[in-house]
């Protein structure tokens, strides 16, 4: 028998860092919170970015095929926190976010990072309440140097 405290009290220790996950479709931008985001491959580079069925970014990732994700710097945990409510409750989330469109994909990078990676979805995997996508990186870029912004330093918990 599964003992759910137990199971909440050891996923929550699988370390995260936070992430901007920028996404488009067409003339309409979006981004989010990411969390559950690693390498997966050296050759080629691959990543996996997990996202949550029921979101509106979820639907564009899935219809286009691209995303970028802007790697957030420790100490920008209020950044972080303004993607994560749903666009239909807030609005235009990159109103007031200085950000730039990605080269490869189109979508919204955060000027104030750390850096970016720019992926095409390769494959995914629809299981549970979030979808697996996997993804080649097919631009990257340095903003500058510093530490990454980590879930467990927030006192935020995503996961259990």
């Amino acid at each position: 028998m599964l003992n759910e405290e137990a199971k909440k009290t050891m996923l929550r220790k699988i370390p995260h860092g936070l992430y901007i996950c920028g996404v488009r479709d067409g003339e309409e931008m979006n981004g989010f919170t990411a969390s559950w985001l690693m390498q997966s491959s050296f050759n080629p580079p691959l990543i996996v970015n997990c996202v949550r069925q029921d979101s509106g970014s979820h639907a564009m990732i899935k219809k286009t095929g691209i995303f970028a994700i802007s790697f957030l710097e420790n100490g920008q945990k209020d950044l972080a926190a303004q993607f994560f409510k749903p666009k239909s409750r807030v609005g235009n989330k990159f109103e007031e976010v200085e950000f730039y469109e990605g080269e490869e994909t189109g979508c919204p990078i955060i000027k104030d990072s750390l850096g970016y990676v720019e992926c095409k979805v390769v494959g995914m995997v629809e299981e549970g309440d979030h979808t697996v996508f996997v993804s080649q990186v097919i631009g990257a870029g340095i903003h500058r140097e510093g530490e990454p912004l980590l879930l467990e330093t927030t006192g935020w918990n995503y996961g259990g």
